[in-house]
């Protein structure tokens, strides 16, 4: 649970840090009286990432696309004339980064040099933001699903490798030093195509513009995962219940609306400062890395016994573990007045909200918990049976102008089954037709595989064949109709339309839960799927009874 606060803050960040990054590279080449503008430039990127995702993430990605590879080819080209023009320079670089080591060494001491390089190793946390994505992006993956990951982290960190050392070095080569308003980046494009005449400039803008683009693609990162990581709390119940579900209507929608408004109060507030937002960032950040090496650091010793080479696998999380501690506790301390102490403080925030919803649910379910005990009924002949649910005299054949009662049901439960006692106590024997429905959702737990979804519809198939046998030996028609899809509104009204031309008498029944105390957040954290279909249905003309079912 605290990891997942602390990866969802962590991808609001992402897009925050992202485009604040990515505007700062903009304006390193526009004159000092427009710098005003960069905050409203950022906040502007944020809205146009939202309309992005929002029209889905395929299309923003291929927008984003050619401007990444732009990217590529220009920072490749520069960093490779860098070294062919300086190669003669690589002996007194080298020379010159030894006895500024011995130096610094000197100066602060081993333990000194060594907290100065963990410092400057945490300022680069966002370098490992692709890397995490890969890892929660891996069920959605082509398939061989672990070797795609494998592979992708490898070229990843190939990448990287080229890309952050062959900056430095070049650093080093050109002697770039911080310039007031322009990202080092900037300072080296200029200081390599200073003897290019005009093609130079337009190099470097070039260059920047698809640096901004790429940091505009890494806050895709939030906008993808942000998403995912509020499905997979979701299913555990420390969010609402309705974010679990893939539909466009609940989760993709709201989750980018959610992640994308929360990156913009951030930009405002910090006032699209990439200092404070690492600040914030770094923390979030190392947590999540901390706790996830030390649940594999506990994974591989309860596995010693039947893993192979577990402790070499566990050696490397354990010093991945020490390493993120160290670097989450210096990060703490070092930087909790520069804006530290929000990040605590915003996590906290979060973890107290998220505990009140799973403390709602574990309620919620004891009260309907009682409802489901009170399923399993036998007759005096022993036979399973239903409180209210009368026999039919008839021989249960299929009359289709006959009364029909369609129920909506989510599982043979206690809703369920209270639901057909509510109408025959209130109807009597006025229905002769039974039909249930059921839709099984695929949700983030289930959108793994296609066994998963296989699984789903057996399920789906056994519980409303409980209703449909019961109702049977009870002497009435009835027959299922089994459902999977993203959203259970939106199968049941595909549904419905052939179901009251099969059965032009027919009614539609849902049974909705009432809980003891209806407050503000109860209100919130149901989705209240009967409310919306039944206001979906309104103008087919398809007769709607909701029953109500009171718990206590």
């Amino acid at each position: 649970m605290l990891s997942g606060c602390a990866l969802l803050i962590d991808y609001v960040l992402t897009i925050t840090l992202s485009v604040a990054s990515g505007a700062e590279a903009v304006f390193s080449f526009v004159p000092h009286e427009w710098r005003f503008l960069q905050i409203w430039f950022a906040v502007a990127g944020v809205l146009v990432l939202i309309l992005l995702n929002l029209r889905g993430v395929k299309e923003s990605v291929k927008v984003l696309m050619p401007v990444f590879l732009l990217f590529v080819v220009t920072h490749v080209f520069i960093l490779l004339y860098a070294f062919a023009a300086h190669v003669m320079n690589f002996p007194s670089v080298a020379a010159g980064v030894v006895n500024d080591v011995n130096g610094a060494g000197a100066e602060l001491g081993l333990f000194g040099l060594l907290l100065l390089i963990l410092r400057s190793y945490s300022m680069g946390a966002g370098t490992y933001t692709g890397i995490e994505a890969v890892s929660n992006g891996v069920p959605i993956l082509m398939e061989p699903k672990v070797q795609t990951a494998k592979r992708t982290m490898r070229y990843m960190a190939f990448s990287l490798i080229f890309m952050v050392l062959g900056l430095m070095v070049a650093y080093l080569l050109f002697g770039v030093v911080p310039h007031e308003g322009k990202t080092l980046n900037a300072v080296l494009f200029e200081n390599v195509t200073q003897g290019w005449g005009p093609y130079g400039y337009y190099f470097v803008v070039v260059a920047l513009v698809s640096e901004a683009a790429l940091l505009f693609v890494a806050a895709q990162t939030g906008f993808v995962d942000g998403p995912r990581v509020l499905a997979n709390m979701a299913l555990d119940r420390w969010f609402p219940t309705r974010f679990a579900n893939l539909s466009d209507r609940l989760v993709t929608y709201n989750g980018i609306l959610i992640m994308g408004v929360s990156s913009l109060v951030l930009m405002v507030l910090s006032g699209g400062s990439v200092q404070a937002l690492i600040a914030l960032y770094s923390i979030t950040v190392f947590l999540t890395f901390f706790l996830s090496q030390a649940g594999m650091v506990r994974y591989w010793w309860k596995s010693r016994s039947i893993v192979k080479n577990w402790d070499r696998r566990f050696l490397i999380n354990g010093l991945g573990m020490v390493l993120t501690f160290f670097i989450l506790v210096s990060m703490v301390f070092i930087k909790f007045n520069e804006g530290g102490w929000l990040t605590i403080v915003i996590t906290a925030a979060l973890v107290v909200f998220v505990s009140s919803v799973r403390k709602h649910y574990d309620n919620t379910t004891q009260l309907v918990a009682k409802l489901d005990n009170a399923i399993h009924v036998t007759d005096s002949s022993g036979r399973e049976a239903i409180t209210g649910v009368v026999r039919n005299s008839g021989d249960g054949i299929l009359d289709s102008d006959a009364k029909t009662a369609v129920i909506l049901v989510s599982g043979f439960n206690g809703v369920g089954v209270s639901t057909l006692s509510s109408i025959f106590r209130s109807f009597g024997g006025v229905f002769k037709n039974f039909i249930f429905v059921e839709v099984g959702v695929i949700d983030a737990g289930v959108f793994k595989g296609e066994l998963e979804v296989q699984n789903l519809q057996k399920k789906v198939r056994s519980e409303v064949d409980h209703y449909v046998n019961f109702m049977r030996q009870m002497g009435y028609y009835s027959e299922g109709v089994e459902l999977v899809g993203l959203d259970v509104v939106d199968e049941i009204a595909k549904a419905v339309p052939d179901l009251l031309s099969r059965f032009p008498n027919s009614v539609l029944f849902g049974g909705q839960i009432i809980l003891p105390k209806s407050r503000l957040l109860s209100d919130w954290l149901h989705n209240y799927t009967l409310f919306a279909l039944q206001s979906k249905l309104y103008y087919t003309g398809a007769p709607f009874v909701m029953v109500p079912i009171k718990v206590e």
